[in-house]
């Protein structure tokens, strides 16, 4: 992994296509070994906005030894329960296996040297793993401002029963079922995530890989279904590298570039939840580098 005096590399397509995310993946490929976790964010049923389960078919089977990985979610959703969770992958087309890895229960993770975790509980499946690719659709999100791959790992690698409480700070009896208007926000929730994130890396002891694809970035996260909002900037092709702070930094970095009329939509909710704690944070507790190289294909 770079350190801080180094540049991390993180490769570009600008155009979001299969084939284009195949070349992604074999960019970073080498990264991976035995058993592949190929975590995905399958979102609510009808979903507008995910990476079209097509591609995530040909990721996975591109790739020796590798699975699709999901986990329950906390809030009310087909995708709360294991049984309905799977319905909803095949309302969304999915015709490959997706192993939900908590279907079986959780287990702890221990967070070294964390912000406010000193463990987090993944789907217990997560240990039949030895290596991650983490394939991120990139946007916006209600509570962290943005989902990018730190998101799709520390909140959706964390067990739907116990993890996501944790990593939300509502694991106390009857929290979760306050409102999550007064759950924590801001920068503990951000810091929150990297404890998670650097649990689960920690695990995988630098195996792991990222991928954001930058399209349909609609404000809202996936899990809104069909009631997120229209996407208003435009989609910005691939990226691809094996460092998790380094990839979210480009994504980021990307739309700040964007004329004021592209960007203004997303950079307003990015910034109104403070999300640009979670780069930082990443960086403190020694999740990769935000000095990076852009590498254009």
């Amino acid at each position: 992994m770079p350190t801080e005096q180094t540049k991390a590399l993180v490769y570009y397509w600008k155009e979001c296509s299969l084939p284009n995310l195949l070349q992604a993946v074999a960019k970073v490929q080498s990264n991976l070994s035995g058993k592949i976790a190929v975590k995905v964010h399958t979102g609510e049923p009808h979903g507008p906005n995910i990476i079209p389960p097509a591609w995530v078919k040909e990721v996975v089977n591109t790739l020796p030894q590798a699975t699709a990985v999901e986990c329950n979610v906390l809030y009310d959703s087909p995708r709360k329960h294991s049984a309905t969770h799977r319905e909803a992958l095949l309302t969304n087309n999915y015709e490959i296996q997706v192993d939900i890895m908590d279907a079986d229960g959780d287990t702890p993770l221990p967070v070294h040297n964390g912000f406010h975790l000193h463990e987090v509980a993944v789907g217990s499946h997560m240990l039949d793993y030895n290596s991650l690719l983490i394939l991120t659709h990139f946007k916006g999100h209600a509570m962290g401002g943005f989902g990018g791959s730190l998101k799709n790992i520390a909140i959706g690698c964390a067990s739907g029963r116990l993890g996501k409480k944790q990593v939300h700070g509502v694991d106390k009896p009857g929290a979760a079922e306050k409102s999550y208007l007064e759950w924590p926000m801001g920068p503990w929730f951000m810091e929150a995530m990297a404890d998670s994130g650097k649990a689960i890396l920690d695990f995988f002891q630098g195996k792991y890989a990222c991928i954001n694809v930058l399209r349909r970035m609609s404000v809202d996260c996936d899990c809104v279904g069909v009631g997120a909002a229209e996407p208003t900037t435009p989609d910005l092709g691939i990226l691809a590298s094996t460092d998790i702070l380094a990839i979210d930094q480009a994504a980021i970095d990307l739309i700040y570039a964007l004329p004021e009329h592209d960007k203004h939509d997303l950079v307003e909710r990015i910034e109104s939840r403070q999300g640009l704690r979670q780069l930082s944070a990443m960086a403190e507790i020694g999740l990769g580098t935000a000095n990076y190289e852009l590498k254009l294909m």
